[in-house]
């Protein structure tokens, strides 16, 4: 493995990873670098996309991650739950997308609801609202970072995770890591990771848990069918939710993640 410097220090990552830029990936590259993992925020002018002096390299490097154009495009929250609730065959919240010249009535709405910007990463801008009043709050800071928003119902089942591995040589198709289950919940949304360690919130289910109730492998089948649809090239995380805490209740997909950080397994 190649690293930034000859003998990095355990406690400092920074010694670890290459800088994500064209310089860092460059650096790497001329280190004799074979397979870049892109654990990183993706966009489509990324460097890894866009640099024509990484480009160089491109008959002599893998790269472990999805392509950025398709990062860019999935990474809006809309578009992907649009497009499922389009093709049909998926558990999906009830939705509503605003703007801040939107006319929807926020009276109507059936709070609690979950409000959130489009684009996001963890549990960043992400609350449960009780109130018209308190919805409104949280819209205006919502609105200062990101021009569109979504809100969904609120579910207040159990909370789990799901990462969808691509194919490869060993599995011809898409195939889900066990499934991880969380709790300790802030305020009925699952802590940002950078906060509260995984380990403290998470576990894998178990294997007498998975068989007792249909539901965690019916939301495992839904998550593949999602990463299928989009044709993913690496492995992504989907969030899944129940309506009510009970056993056997369905799992409701809410959050499909490009980057599968925080899943545990």
């Amino acid at each position: 493995m190649a690293t930034p410097f000859a003998s990095p220090e355990p406690a400092n990552h920074t010694r670890w990873c290459f800088p994500d830029s064209e310089d860092g990936i460059l650096a790497a590259l001329e280190a004799g670098t074979t397979h870049l993992w892109a654990n990183t925020i993706l966009f489509e002018t990324h460097p890894l996309q866009s640099s024509e002096r990484v480009q160089e390299y491109q008959d002599q490097v893998n790269v472990v991650g999805q392509p950025p154009c398709l990062v860019q495009l999935y990474d809006d929250k809309d578009y992907v739950n649009n497009l499922l609730r389009r093709t049909g065959g998926y558990t999906m919240p009830k939705a509503w997308t605003i703007t801040e010249e939107s006319s929807l009535d926020l009276k109507t709405l059936p709070y609690p609801v979950v409000a959130k910007p489009v684009r996001g990463r963890g549990s960043f801008g992400v609350k449960v609202c009780h109130s018209q009043a308190g919805l409104r709050d949280h819209l205006k800071d919502l609105f200062a970072d990101s021009p569109t928003v979504m809100l969904e119902e609120y579910l207040a089942g159990e909370e789990a995770t799901i990462t969808v591995m691509p194919p490869s040589n060993e599995n011809t198709d898409y195939w889900s890591l066990p499934i991880v289950t969380r709790f300790n919940h802030a305020d009925g949304i699952a802590p940002y990771n950078g906060v509260v360690a995984v380990t403290s919130n998470s576990r894998v289910i178990s294997q007498q848990e998975y068989d007792h109730d249909p539901a965690y492998s019916a939301a495992a089948r839904e998550c593949e069918a999602v990463a299928r649809l989009l044709r993913l090239t690496a492995p992504i995380r989907v969030d899944i939710r129940r309506r009510e805490d009970k056993v056997g209740s369905l799992f409701v997909l809410f959050d499909v993640n490009m980057k599968p950080v925080s899943a545990i397994g």
